[in-house]
């Protein structure tokens, strides 16, 4: 078959393939999240079968561990997003006089009030606020289909150490995907394990900065960095910009600059220079195709498939790439590295 005609016939697959998991995304979304909590926990289960624990144990103890956590995210978003909602109406009077500022400011330095105001339209901070909302709305969505997320998470876990036993003895018929798909949950874990210990860190530095300065709701705020730390390239933005709006708002220019530069020296730094260093090649993809594999998902699955953007891509590519022994070009372009001379 001509070439063209292939990559045309599979870029259309892709398409209806991907437009088939949008309209179940409501499903798909929290089976993935199921699927990437056991693979998070998995270690949990293995140390306990390495001690000749009773199955039930290491099925419950893993399990337990990813519930609390779940049901504490969920507690603290809805608390938080509660009071968000019921704080944004007071500061109406703030916005107005920072409104009156600018407009001064803009008559002081020459500047007609159609530039001003098309400058405050593109600077909402109502805006962004309203923003943030929807996204904690949209996360509590997410979260609250608990009883789907925890239904499948039993399952999967009963199912776990069956399925260890069956990958493991079909190396012989399907080595290549079978270590494609090992390959898969150790880069999906250690993504997992290095991203959640410098998010806490950071979202704990966050939280202590935004307590100093007095900016309303910092354990909201933090766990919002938590969660966007997992979103790849924008993630930090996503998740200064709502405690910026509000620090503007509640304490003026000054405030809201000092949590922008706090927000630098903590994200920045740990996320560029120090994360590389322990993350090294766990995620084997390129910044285009992680760039890329954030607007797809993002797309399909929502919000959810901002933060799974990662492990979602990981398991394409052990499926349809890393599988395949011919694919090492493939390999190569999707991970950004030259193949292997003998490849």
């Amino acid at each position: 078959m001509p070439r063209a005609l292939i990559i045309l016939v599979g870029f259309a697959a892709a398409v209806v393939v991907l437009f088939g998991i949008r309209e179940v995304a409501s499903i798909v979304g929290p089976v993935v999240l199921a699927l990437v909590l056991v693979i998070a926990v998995s270690p949990v289960r293995s140390r306990l079968a390495a001690g000749h624990a009773p199955v039930w144990l290491q099925v419950a103890v893993p399990f337990l561990i990813v519930v609390l956590v779940l049901l504490g995210m969920v507690g603290i978003l809805t608390i938080s997003a509660t009071r968000l909602a019921s704080l944004l109406p007071t500061y109406t009077d703030q916005f107005d006089r920072l409104l009156a500022d600018a407009r001064r400011w803009a008559a002081a330095h020459g500047l007609g009030n159609d530039v001003i105001e098309r400058g405050l339209q593109a600077f909402d901070p109502g805006r962004v606020l309203g923003l943030a909302q929807s996204l904690l709305g949209s996360l509590i969505g997410v979260l609250s289909a608990l009883f789907l997320i925890v239904v499948v998470l039993l399952a999967m876990s009963l199912d776990a150490p069956t399925t260890a036993r069956i990958l493991t003895n079909g190396e012989g018929n399907r080595p290549q995907l079978v270590t494609a798909l090992a390959e898969f949950a150790h880069k999906t874990r250690r993504y997992l394990i290095v991203s959640t210990v410098f998010g806490l860190i950071n979202a704990i530095l966050d939280m202590v900065a935004l307590s100093l300065l007095d900016v309303p709701l910092p354990l909201l705020w933090g766990v919002l960095a938590l969660i966007t730390n997992y979103i790849p390239n924008v993630g930090f933005v996503i998740g200064l910009l709502p405690p910026a709006m509000l620090a503007l708002l509640d304490g003026g220019v000054k405030t809201m600059l000092l949590v922008i530069a706090a927000y630098i020296v903590i994200n920045v730094v740990t996320q560029s220079f120090i994360l590389p260093k322990f993350l090294g090649d766990a995620v084997g993809l390129s910044t285009t195709m992680t760039f890329l594999s954030l607007l797809v998902w993002t797309f399909v699955l929502g919000p959810l498939g901002a933060i799974l953007a990662i492990p979602l891509s990981l398991l394409t590519r052990a499926l349809l790439v890393d599988s395949d022994p011919s694919a090492k070009w493939a390999q190569a372009l999707v991970s950004g590295k030259l193949p292997n001379a003998n490849g």
